[in-house]
């Protein structure tokens, strides 16, 4: 399915190929530079399912430009400040398509680790507390309620996987054998620190932003960036502060709308995943659009 608001795959003749994701299509430009594409494709329990959210790569780009842009204070990121027309400038109708759902970034060494940061208890950190008291090996107290503000923000990371494989949480220690002490807390001190600062800011606008998951890259130097997406409704849970309530799962403005109703179907969270009702998807859409305008309009 493609259409003006609509874009499933891409396949661009004047840039190559270099990785299609779960949502992302991403494009070799040159020794430097890469060209990342965000579809409207839309994963749950790590499946891609086979319809797409009509916009999402648009609003997932805009939210992701715009903090980038607020973040860009506390730690370096990927963007390059180079455009569509610098990297594909002879193909007019690509780059219409491409418009406004496309980001040019500086080639960086992802780090193996997805940094995530929660403040509040909910999810899978949310069984993990029900099961063992502690989420990642981070003991957490007695008596702790669903969807509840936790003391101080935790980092708790996880293992990348491939696409359609499940991330692993694991250990800050385990994150330590993996990148050495001294970036593992550079990880830590510099999530928690984004995170703060934009929960900070998402409450002004009337959003909690539940929790995060980031991803880092180092350049040449071993510098620390912020790369991929940031805080969008794929990759964070964002709440309407005046629907938040304790004991519950609140109602969010991100894809837990699509997983709360895959919850209902017998369904073994294995691909292929199951169709999406055209209610799902516009009422999707909608919460998608809405995080968007909150927090950045």
């Amino acid at each position: 399915m493609q259409g003006p608001e609509l874009l499933h795959e891409t396949s661009l003749t004047s840039l190559q190929l270099r990785t299609k994701g779960k949502v992302r299509d991403i494009y070799e430009v040159d020794d430097q530079h890469l060209l990342i594409v965000t579809t409207d494709r839309i994963s749950a329990f790590d499946v891609i399912l086979p319809d797409p959210i009509p916009g999402k790569g648009r609003v997932l780009t805009a939210v992701s430009l715009f903090w980038l842009d607020y973040t860009k204070g506390l730690v370096p990121n990927h963007f390059s400040g180079l455009t569509l027309a610098d990297v594909i400038p002879s193909d007019a109708e690509e780059r219409a398509m491409l418009s406004g759902r496309a980001v040019v970034v500086r080639k960086l060494t992802p780090l193996p680790v997805e940094a995530i940061v929660r403040g509040y208890l909910i999810g899978s950190g949310w069984k993990d507390y029900q099961r063992r008291g502690e989420i990642c090996g981070i003991r957490l107290e007695p008596g702790l309620q669903q969807a509840q503000q936790l003391p101080e923000a935790i980092f708790t990371p996880s293992t990348k996987a491939a696409v359609c494989d499940h991330d692993e949480n694991i250990s800050f220690g385990e994150t330590i054998e993996l990148l050495g002490l001294e970036l593992a807390e550079q990880l830590r001190r510099v999530s928690i620190l984004i995170y703060e600062e934009a929960a900070r800011y998402a409450l002004k606008r009337g959003m909690i932003i539940a929790d995060t998951k980031f991803e880092f890259g180092v350049d040449e130097k071993g510098m620390l960036h912020l790369i991929d997406e940031v805080l969008t409704p794929d990759s964070s849970r964002f709440w309407p502060v005046d629907q938040y309530a304790l004991g519950i799962s609140p109602p969010s403005f991100d894809k837990q709308f699509v997983r709360d109703y895959l919850e209902t179907l017998d369904w073994d969270k294995k691909a292929p995943g199951p169709a999406l009702p055209q209610e799902v998807i516009q009422q999707t859409a909608e919460k998608y659009r809405e995080a968007e305008k909150r927090l950045i309009t």
